[in-house]
């Protein structure tokens, strides 16, 4: 098996290093694992849903009526 520094991932990805970084220390990224100091993740590996944010019609419509007031 091959694997991907987090760099290699994050451009692969289009994210930055330090996302893929909170990402494996999370345990997000399925078989990654830390080599020293560089987490080593799987080639084949897809990147995982981003879950920080909920997309909710209610909170954009808040959001947009804020912004006209």
């Amino acid at each position: 098996m091959e694997y991907l520094s987090a760099s290699q991932a994050a451009k692969q990805w289009g994210i930055s290093q330090r996302r893929v970084q909170v990402l494996c220390a999370n345990g997000r990224i399925q078989g990654a694992f830390k080599v020293g100091e560089v987490w080593a993740i799987p080639q084949d590996t897809s990147k995982p849903k981003d879950t920080r944010f909920k997309k909710n019609k209610k909170t954009i419509e808040k959001r947009g009526r804020k912004s006209n007031e």
